[in-house]
């Protein structure tokens, strides 16, 4: 429903463009080109290479000498394999008014919040846009009415998001995906305005020199869902009292369902010299059940490593959710261990490499990040994932459905090792 109404809104805004332009329209593109090679078939046989093509568009107007600016920033990919990840979104579409002591930002937008590497908790605002990168980076954006106030060493966010994006699944030729299919079109809500409703969120920040503090709170629907099995009793074989096979043509799917939920938030970044010491921690009420999570840890920074012009930083952080096995993501008893490499050279070469282990299973995510630029226009960036857990493999569809494996959360991405390279051409 939202798609719909964003690519009317789109194209009502694009109408625009030619006008805009005759008042000096800022304007720039990104044009990117993917390609994927996964190490093995996938577990529900899915391809080994997937090619994809995508065009991210940023146009900007500014009013009365700066104090309002027109923001536009349509987004389309088009993919060989997925036809999920064929979409389009309005990154942002808003209206910026800065006054005296405070700014007002309304229409679609994206905010981040947050300070460490492993996983973003406080990072609420935005849906996920899970088609687009596995480390939650990506983000939907997101119908709202900002009010920010800044003064002295303090800022202070206030929110009124008016409805909740829906996150979107791969499909049956999709990669990084579970056992069963995610049947979007079955997605329900707590909330008797569905994703409707009107959120609240708020976040101050304090900054000193050395100390950046942020507290945040935020009541309305999840951006992330449960998934619940929906199946046709019917439709299943049983052998010996246990579930062996389903109906010919036949698979249960499963169902996403966004409960209310109010969340505070905590995110502190302390600065000692090259040491940085790092931690976002929540409290999470609604839902399955009541919990907390945090990721504590530091990044330390050798400036001129090695006696040469390399900046290497080392990271360590704890991630933790009291929800133990019962946690939705795969991070709740991990290590992460990593190092950043800046080259400080003229193509702006970096590199991240870490690895995540969870101490009780075992389960290792190894990730290899790296950029360079080709020319003031292209951009080559490299990204390798690595999913390790002896030797397991992943669950089929009747295996996870009759008994899934909580411990090892990773399991359905054993065979999705993958190599991904993007070369972007910016405008």
């Amino acid at each position: 429903m939202f798609a719909n109404r964003a690519s009317r809104l789109a194209v009502a805004l694009l109408a625009l463009l030619p006008s805009l332009a005759a008042q000096a329209l800022e304007q720039r593109y990104e044009l990117s080109l993917e390609l994927w090679g996964f190490a093995d078939e996938g577990a529900q046989g899915q391809a080994q290479s997937d090619t994809s093509l995508s065009l991210l568009g940023e146009f900007w107007h500014d009013l009365d000498n700066g104090s309002d600016r027109f923001v536009l920033s349509p987004f389309v990919r088009g993919d060989s394999r997925d036809a999920e990840r064929s979409h389009f979104d309005l990154r942002e579409a808003s209206w910026n008014h800065l006054g005296d002591g405070y700014e007002l930002r309304s229409g679609i937008r994206q905010v981040f919040w947050g300070v460490t590497e492993g996983v973003h908790l406080v990072d609420i605002i935005n849906q996920t846009d899970q088609l687009e990168s596995l480390d939650g980076e990506q983000k939907l954006g997101q119908p709202m009415i900002n009010l920010a106030f800044e003064r002295d060493q303090q800022m202070l966010d206030l929110f009124l998001l008016t409805g909740a994006r829906e996150r979107r699944f791969p499909d049956a030729g999709g990669r990084l995906r579970l056992p069963l299919l995610v049947d979007e079109d079955l997605a329900s809500y707590e909330s008797a305005r569905g994703n409707h409703r009107l959120d609240l969120a708020a976040r101050w920040q304090l900054n000193l020199p050395a100390l950046r503090l942020g507290l945040s709170g935020y009541s309305g629907t999840a951006r992330e869902p449960e998934l619940l099995p929906v199946v046709d009793y019917s439709q299943l074989l049983f052998s010996d009292g246990q579930l062996s096979g389903f109906a010919p043509g036949y698979e249960p799917v499963l169902a996403p369902y966004y409960p209310l939920i109010n969340q505070l938030g905590l995110d502190l970044q302390v600065t000692q010299g090259d040491l940085l010491w790092k931690l976002e921690a929540i409290q999470r009420n609604g839902g399955l059940e009541n919990y907390q999570a945090a990721d504590a840890g530091l990044e330390y920074t050798q400036v001129g490593a090695f006696d040469s012009q390399l900046d290497l930083g080392w990271l360590a952080e704890y991630l933790y959710d009291s929800r133990d096995e019962r946690a939705t993501g795969p991070f709740e008893h991990d290590i992460l261990l990593g190092w950043r490499l800046a080259f400080n050279d003229a193509a702006s070469s970096s590199l991240l490499t870490s690895v995540i282990v969870d101490r009780d299973s075992g389960e290792r995510l190894f990730s290899v990040e790296a950029e360079r630029r080709l020319s003031d226009e292209l951009l080559l960036a490299l990204e390798l994932r690595v999913f390790a857990n002896g030797s397991q493999q992943p669950q089929s569809a009747v295996e996870f459905l009759r008994s899934a494996d909580p411990q090892n959360k990773l399991r359905p991405l054993l065979q999705d090792d993958f190599l991904r390279l993007e070369l972007s051409w910016f405008l």
